[in-house]
């Protein structure tokens, strides 16, 4: 088949978290697999350089924004056969310092770049030569195009645009603006109303989305269903309960080539479940680097991500605050994000400097060392779509503490579900003491060498390859297709 992605970021070249990951994945296993994949995505600070083999389209990208038009152009690159990347290229939209915020707060001229991008999208989905046969949009950022197509199939029939797929990786973040920036898209005002693209007064660029797309997935079938319900729907649930015969829960795959502690470009020690002796290798070796005592015999608990209320940051401080004092075990940190959340653990590294060790910011090298040299991986989130990290810790023996909720229950076996399988530690309530009582658990099975043995070994055989993944995505895409044909 022939796909356009539209992300507004993808690894390699742009990220701040699985979004990133997902897309660029999906992206390079539909090309192996033999399908035209192009993928649409901003020219940000740094891409060109990393990459200077970027090559300009001869195409003209001067768009509408309400009153003015705003001149671009497009960059493309062929990492692999199959596979052409289109970054969209206005400095004065995406050469920032950063994607979407700075200091924890957004930009505020956000609705202008990502209607933007959103407009290039659709205007590579109906004018590249090779003609896509889908257009599969990725949240808030590039929702508007799937109105901006369904504006163009109503107005000249159903066989003008591609089909519409639309993935939500976040429910929470919706991209939403004051009912004047509407105008940005140079649409008919009857779209800006409560069957559309009206939110409460505002202008929901993810409602777009999920009003217009023809099908719509989400990261995990867990969260599928979730986000229906009044408790995770984020005020759109009425809406996707409408839309819930289009509603697919696909769950996320691991590039099993760049998360592979096998032959890991970011580990001194590789290993496997023949061989797990490099695992307490590489444990040494993050004890040291994050300056801990360096023991193996001390439990290691690791976290990596957005340090955000969704992630659970603040009973994980609360349960950590509680045990450290009680019990002998490590904790490693890195992620960024709220300013209090950031200070908070912090402060904790400096009461406790001998059992935690904090870093702000990101690594891509430090987060897979975290992988492969804990012992445990702590994701106590108050909601999560799908998670990768839990999915990366598994494939590296890294035994996850995880909340029950979307992706996180999809993924991790707790050995009351299946005593032959289990591979991790779950808890139901959003609080620090259920927290504290799971690691409490952690530290039970860690003092069983043979138990942390039968864990670990279970997690490494868990099997999340994206070649699962790829075949539901193609599946959802070719009846997209077909029903847009009959």
């Amino acid at each position: 088949m022939r796909i356009l992605l539209a992300s507004s970021e993808v690894h390699p070249y742009s990220k701040t978290g699985g979004l990133a990951d997902m897309v660029g994945a999906l992206a390079r296993t539909l090309a192996s697999q033999g399908h035209r994949v192009g993928v649409v995505t901003p020219l940000y600070a740094g891409i060109r350089e990393r990459f200077p083999a970027l090559k300009q389209l001869d195409l003209a990208l001067d768009l509408p924004l309400g009153s003015r038009t705003v001149r671009g152009a497009i960059w493309t690159l062929e990492p692999s056969p199959g596979l052409t990347m289109y970054f969209v290229d206005q400095p004065g939209f995406y050469l920032r310092k950063e994607l979407y915020q700075e200091q924890g707060a957004d930009y505020p001229d956000n609705a202008e770049r990502f209607i933007y991008f959103s407009k290039a999208a659709a205007r590579l989905a109906l004018d590249l030569v090779w003609k896509p046969e889908v257009l599969h949009i990725h949240d808030w950022q590039a929702s508007p195009a799937a109105l901006l197509l369904h504006h163009q199939r109503k107005e000249r029939g159903q066989g003008s645009t591609p089909g519409l797929c639309l993935t939500i990786h976040n429910l929470a973040y919706q991209g939403v603006f004051p009912a004047s920036e509407f105008g940005l898209m140079n649409l008919p005002g009857d779209y800006f109303a409560p069957a559309g693209v009206e939110f409460y007064g505002k202008f929901s660029c993810l409602k777009a989305g999920l009003v217009y797309a023809d099908v719509i997935t989400t990261v995990s079938p867990r969260y599928a269903r979730e986000i229906t319900t009044g408790e995770f729907g984020c005020g759109l649930d009425g809406l996707l309960r409408q839309r819930n015969s289009s509603l697919v829960g696909i769950l996320n795959g691991v590039d099993c080539d760049e998360w592979n502690p096998g032959n890991d470009p970011f580990l001194k020690h590789p290993y496997s479940v023949a061989d797990l002796n490099g695992k307490r290798a590489n444990k040494l070796l993050l004890q040291a680097e994050f300056g801990l005592p360096v023991n193996a015999d001390i439990p290691l608990f690791g976290s990596i991500g957005r340090l955000a209320e969704q992630k659970g940051v603040e009973i994980m401080l609360a349960a950590l605050e509680q045990e450290i004092p009680c019990a002998n075990f490590q904790f490693v940190l890195i992620g960024s994000g709220a300013p209090a959340f950031e200070k908070a653990y912090q402060d904790l590294a400096r009461r406790f400097p001998s059992q935690v060790a904090v870093r702000i910011g990101f690594d891509e090298g430090v987060s897979h060392r975290i992988e492969a040299g804990s012992d445990f991986f702590l994701m106590p989130s108050r909601f999560e779509p799908c998670g990768l990290n839990q999915m990366y810790g598994l494939r590296y023996g890294t035994i996850p503490i995880v909340r029950i909720t979307g992706g996180l229950d999809d993924t991790v076996i707790d050995i009351r579900e299946d005593s032959t399988k289990a591979n991790g530690i779950k808890f139901l309530e959003y609080s620090a003491s259920a927290l504290s009582k799971g690691i409490s658990k952690a530290l039970a099975i860690y003092n069983d060498p043979g138990l942390t043995d039968f864990f670990r070994r279970n997690a490494m055989a868990a099997d999340f390859s994206w070649g699962r993944t790829i075949a539901d995505y193609v599946r959802v895409y070719q009846t997209l297709n077909e029903r847009l044909k009959a």
